[in-house]
C-alpha cells in the first residue's frame, strides 16, 4: 500500500493539503457531474472513491485524483450513448463501463505497461489535450447562453445559431462573472479561499437574489447519505461496445494520471511508480463505478494545490476524499441552488487551461511535421474520438521516427569493394580485400539495426553487381529485431539464387539468439560464420569462376 510512505512528521501538512484540495475539488466535481449527464452527485462520488483508493493504493504519494476534463468528455459520450438506448438500464450499463475501465487499468498496471504510456510523443499529447479543452468549451456554451449543454462539438455548432437567437442574459452574466472571478483572483489569496469555491459561492448567492422572470437553471435536488452499491449490468448485444468504451476510458485515464504524476514528481523531487499508479487508479475507478460515480484520474490542479499546501503522502489524497464524503453526507442539499451557468463558467476556465497555448504559440515556427501532427490529432480529437486521435498520432509519429533513424543508421553503414576506399580497415584487411580482386563486397553494419534500416541494406546493394561473395560484418551490432533477422534471411536466399556466397562475421550473443530462434542462423554454413572480419577475409576467397551476382530485388 502507498500508505507505507506515511510520515507522522508531515501529518499536519497532509491534513491541510487534503482539506485544501477538497475545497478546490468540490465545485469541479459538481460541474463535471452535471456536464457528464449523470448528475452532480455522480461527480462527487467519483471524486470520493477514485480520490481515496487511488491515493491509498497508487504509486504517486502526493497525487489527488478525481473526475477530470478529459475523462468527463468521454464519460459524457458513454452515458449519452447508453441512456439513449434504454433510459432505465442505460445509466447502469454506463457505470458498468466505468467498472470495466478500472479493471483494464489494473491489468495495464499488472502487465507493467505504465512505463510505455508516458512515451506518447509530445505533439500527440499537445493535440489531444488542446482538443479536449476545446470540446469542454464548446459543449458548455449552451449553459453559458442559458440552454442545455451539447454532447459533441458538432452538436454545439449546430445549436449555436438558435441559442444565440434566444440568449438568456442572466445566465450569460453569471457565467461571465464566474469566468472573470476565477481568472483574476490572485494566487496568494487562493491559499485562503480557492477561486473556484469563491466563484461558486458568489454566483449562487447572486442567483438566489434574482426574481422571476430572471431565474436561472440550477443543479436541482442532490441525494444525500452514503451512496448505494450497484451491481454490473450487461446487455449481450452491447458487450463489444461496452468493452471498446471501457478501453477508451482506461487508456485516457492512464495517460491523464501518469502525466499528472510527472508534474507531481517535478514538484516533490520524487519518482512515482507508474505501474502501481495504474493499479491504484484502476481500483478507484472500479469502486467508483460500483457506487455510480464518474471515472477519474490524477487531477493536475488539485495535485498542485495539495503539494503547495503541504501534502506529501497518500494521507492527503485520502483526506480530500473523506472531506468530500462528509459534505455529501451532511451538506448535499445546499448544492441544489448552484446555477448551471456558474458551473459552465468554471468548466470553460478548465477547458481554457487544458489547451496547450505554449505549443500553439510555436505552431508556425515549429518543424512542419510536428505542427502537422499536432493539428491532425487536434482535428481527430474534435470530430472523431480520442483513442483514434492518439492511435493515429502515435502511429504516424513512430513511422516518421523510424524513417529518420533508419536514414541515420544507413549513413553509418559502409560497403567496401576496393581496398583503396576502405580507410577504416587495417593494412592486413585491406591487403586481403585486394586479393579478392573486386569480387567481394564487405558490408559493415553498426549499431542496433532497425527493420527499416535492414530494408535499406538491401536497397544499398542494388548499386553493386558482379560480386560473388558478400561478407556481413556485424561486429558493432549489439542487437537486432525479428524483422531484421527476416531481412538477413532474404539476403541469404537471394545470394543462393544468384550463385553468390554469403559469410557473416562478428555476431554478438543477442544477435545470435535472435537468429537462432527464427531459424535463420542455420541457413548459414558454420564455415561461413567468423568471429571477426579479418578471419572472414582470411578464410574466404571469391571464386572468379562463379557467374556474376544478380542485383538484389
Amino acid at each position: 500500500m502507498s500508505l507505507a510512505s506515511f510520515s507522522a512528521g508531515n501529518l499536519k501538512g497532509d491534513l491541510y493539503g487534503g482539506l485544501t484540495a477538497a475545497v478546490v475539488a468540490l465545485p469541479l466535481a459538481l460541474a463535471f457531474g452535471v456536464s457528464s449527464g449523470a448528475g452532480a452527485i455522480a461527480g462527487l462520488y467519483g471524486a470520493i472513491f477514485t480520490g481515496f483508493f487511488a491515493a491509498v493504493f497508487g504509486g504517486t504519494p502526493a497525487q489527488v485524483s478525481g473526475p477530470t476534463g478529459p475523462m468527463t468528455v468521454v464519460m459524457a459520450a458513454v452515458y449519452t450513448q447508453y441512456a439513449a438506448i434504454d433510459p432505465v438500464t442505460g445509466p447502469a450499463i454506463a457505470f458498468t463501463v466505468v467498472m470495466l475501465s478500472g479493471l483494464f487499468q489494473m491489468l495495464l498496471g499488472m502487465l507493467r505497461f505504465g512505463q510505455y504510456i508516458t512515451q506518447v510523443p509530445f505533439p500527440v499529447i499537445s493535440g489531444f489535450m488542446s482538443g479536449i479543452g476545446i470540446i469542454i468549451i464548446m459543449i458548455e456554451l449552451g449553459p453559458v447562453l442559458g440552454h442545455e449543454s451539447s454532447k459533441s462539438v458538432l452538436m454545439a455548432l449546430e445549436r449555436l445559431p438558435d441559442q444565440l437567437a434566444a440568449i438568456h442574459w442572466p445566465a450569460v452574466l453569471l457565467a461571465l462573472g464566474t469566468l472573470f472571478l476565477v481568472s483574476i483572483w490572485p494566487a496568494r489569496y487562493s491559499k485562503i479561499i480557492p477561486a473556484p469555491l469563491l466563484a461558486l459561492c458568489v454566483g449562487t448567492l447572486v442567483a438566489m437574489g434574482l426574481t422571476d422572470p430572471l431565474t436561472v437553471d440550477t443543479i436541482g435536488e442532490i441525494p444525500t447519505g452514503f451512496p448505494q452499491w450497484h451491481w454490473p449490468v450487461f446487455e449481450a448485444s452491447l458487450v463489444m461496445d461496452m468493452l471498446v468504451s471501457a478501453l477508451i476510458l482506461a487508456a485516457l485515464g492512464a495517460i491523464d494520471s501518469l502525466l499528472t504524476s510527472l508534474v507531481a514528481d517535478n514538484m516533490t523531487h520524487t519518482q512515482h511508480h507508474s505501474d502501481k499508479e495504474l493499479t491504484g487508479q484502476g481500483l478507484g475507478n472500479m469502486v467508483s463505478g460500483f457506487f455510480g460515480g464518474l471515472p477519474g484520474a490524477g487531477a493536475t490542479m488539485r495535485t498542485v494545490v495539495n503539494i503547495r499546501a503541504g501534502g506529501q503522502t497518500p494521507v492527503s489524497g485520502a483526506t480530500h476524499a473523506v472531506v468530500l464524503l462528509i459534505v455529501v453526507l451532511g451538506a448535499g442539499s445546499a448544492a441544489e441552488y448552484i446555477p448551471l451557468a456558474v458551473l459552465a463558467g468554471l468548466l470553460i476556465k478548465v477547458g481554457w487551461d487544458i489547451i496547450d497555448w505554449s505549443f500553439i504559440r510555436r505552431l508556425f515556427s515549429a518543424p512542419p511535421f510536428v505542427s502537422f501532427l499536432m493539428l491532425l490529432v487536434l482535428g481527430l480529437t474534435l470530430f472523431v474520438d480520442l483513442i483514434t486521435a492518439v492511435g493515429v498520432g502515435v502511429f504516424i509519429a513512430n513511422m516518421y521516427t523510424v524513417r529518420q533513424l533508419s536514414e541515420i543508421q544507413l549513413k553509418n553503414f559502409s560497403v567496401y569493394r576496393e581496398a583503396e576506399s576502405a580507410s577504416e580497415l587495417s593494412a592486413e584487411e585491406r591487403a586481403l580485400l585486394s586479393g579478392h580482386q573486386s569480387k567481394t563486397l564487405l558490408y559493415v553494419l553498426r549499431g542496433p539495426v532497425s527493420f527499416a534500416a535492414a530494408r535499406g541494406v538491401r536497397q544499398k546493394l542494388v548499386a553493386y553487381s558482379d560480386y560473388n561473395l558478400l561478407i556481413l560484418d556485424m561486429t558493432d551490432v549489439p542487437l537486432i529485431g525479428s524483422s531484421t533477422a527476416m531481412v538477413i534471411e532474404e539476403l541469404i536466399q537471394q545470394c543462393q539464387e544468384s550463385g553468390c556466397e554469403l559469410a557473416i562475421a562478428g555476431l554478438q550473443n543477442p544477435v545470435v539468439r535472435t537468429l537462432e530462434k527464427l531459424q535463420v542462423l542455420s541457413q548459414i554454413p558454420e564455415n561461413r560464420r567468423f568471429a571477426n572480419r579479418l578471419e572472414a577475409l582470411k578464410n574466404t576467397v571469391a571464386d572468379s569462376s562463379l557467374p556474376p551476382a544478380m542485383e538484389p530485388a
